[in-house]
């Protein structure tokens, strides 16, 4: 349950609770809807500790989210008390799709994508699950997603003892290779962890933008991770093609961009990933 601490905020700032739904599904926050007499919030919270400014950066990243077409929950506000850090937003009533949904879905991510900046990266850095993200800005793509992504991770896996001296120099022997194989292309806004669980369906059959780890990047790492636990449904593919056509190889692209949310799943569940891991490196390293 909500505690007492975060209890007394609201009750301060919205009178009397009347009601607490708990979400599920949450491994890093608790949370849940909020009602009281004339509105009604959804809140989350965690360990001021544990996750320090994780909450000021996911509203900062979907305040940049709200430029795009996409539905995004507003940022009420960004709550600090005692031992804990707490995100309160809108709340936005879960519904069903309708057979135009996940087309527009896609049509309205690829939009998104359009929105630029002249360097990749960001003014600040944020979380990617329970792991802080780097996002020092930085001219060269290739670079940024070596220096920022990749070998962050590495090196939290190698402190674990989950990354051998074989295993990085498979990703150096990688990084030669990638200026022959990836595809440059302007900074985009990305939602940064766009897997089935960071979306949901509003009650007006809207896609909804949730948990992001916003950065300016490639735009083909969201199409990655849309695709890393079995993909979204064929109508989104269709809808982000037809806005904004991708080039050639893009399934072996995908792979590459996977590597680093492969990387990250590895820190925070352990060796099962490292398979998928070791798959993909061979692959490319033939």
């Amino acid at each position: 349950m909500i505690p007492q601490e975060i209890k007394r905020w609201l009750t301060n700032n919205y009178g009397e609770l009347e009601n607490f739904s708990p979400a599920s599904g949450g491994c890093i926050n608790n949370g849940g809807t909020a009602r009281f007499r004339n509105l009604s919030v959804f809140i989350k919270w965690n360990s001021s500790a544990l996750y320090p400014g994780m909450f000021d950066a996911e509203a900062k990243g979907l305040d940049l989210l709200r430029q795009s077409e996409l539905v995004v929950p507003h940022v009420m506000e960004v709550v600090h008390v005692d031992l804990y850090d707490a995100l309160v937003l809108q709340n936005i009533e879960s519904g069903s799709p309708t057979p135009k949904t996940m087309e527009d879905f896609g049509r309205k991510l690829a939009l998104m994508h359009r929105i630029s900046q002249k360097k990749y990266g960001l003014g600040h850095n944020n979380y990617m699950g329970s792991l802080q993200q780097s996002n020092n800005l930085n001219d060269d793509w290739i670079e940024f997603f070596i220096t920022q992504r990749l070998e962050p991770q590495l090196e939290i896996a190698a402190s674990k003892g989950m990354a051998e001296s074989q295993f990085r120099k498979q990703f150096e022997r990688l990084y030669k290779i990638l200026p022959d194989i990836l595809v440059i292309d302007q900074p985009a806004l990305i939602h940064g962890d766009l897997w089935s669980g960071n979306y949901m369906i509003d009650s007006n059959g809207h896609a909804v933008l949730i948990d992001p780890a916003v950065t300016y990047a490639h735009r083909e790492v969201d199409l990655a991770m849309t695709k890393l636990f079995g993909g979204f449904d064929a109508k989104f593919y269709a809808g982000y093609y037809a806005e904004y056509p991708t080039e050639k190889g893009l399934d072996e692209r995908l792979d590459i961009y996977n590597l680093y949310p492969l990387l990250i799943h590895l820190n925070l569940f352990g060796t099962s990933y490292k398979s998928q891991l070791v798959s993909i490196l061979k692959y490319f390293n033939k």
